[in-house]
């Protein structure tokens, strides 16, 4: 069963999941707060930050999830599980440096990119040794 294969990077993926969760609704709130009405996406500031948290985590989560699953089938489940937590943790800081200004978003964005390139280059790397 993959699960018992892959129990971190399972519950990495999960914690992501619950991030990108909690942006959404933030979005939904942010929406009744400021009578924002779908599928309109301009409004004040405020929203636009919420929103834009949002749009990048749905980004981000095209391309860190392959990148997650793909680094643990090809190297450890124990690594891609503590990268896949560190991209979480560097999404909830994105976030929390967003809402407040978009010039906080930095270093939250850094971590949890950065998270993300290492899988994608270490999953990279295991399927063309494999290949080899």
């Amino acid at each position: 069963m993959i699960l018992e294969q892959f129990p971190l990077t399972a519950l990495a993926t999960i914690v992501a999941l619950l991030v990108y969760f909690y942006c959404m609704v933030q979005v939904g709130k942010a929406r009744a707060k400021h009578g924002v009405k779908p599928p309109a996406v301009d409004g004040p500031d405020e929203f636009m930050r919420i929103n834009r948290v949002h749009q990048n985590m749905v980004e981000q989560m095209v391309f860190h999830l392959p990148a997650l699953w793909l680094f643990a089938a090809a190297w450890s489940d124990l690594w891609a599980g503590i990268l896949g937590l560190i991209f979480a943790v560097g999404r909830i800081m994105y976030a929390k440096g967003y809402y407040e200004a978009a010039e906080k978003r930095g270093r939250g964005f850094g971590i949890s990119s950065m998270a993300s390139i290492v899988l994608a280059l270490g999953a990279l790397v295991g399927v063309v040794m494999a290949l080899l």
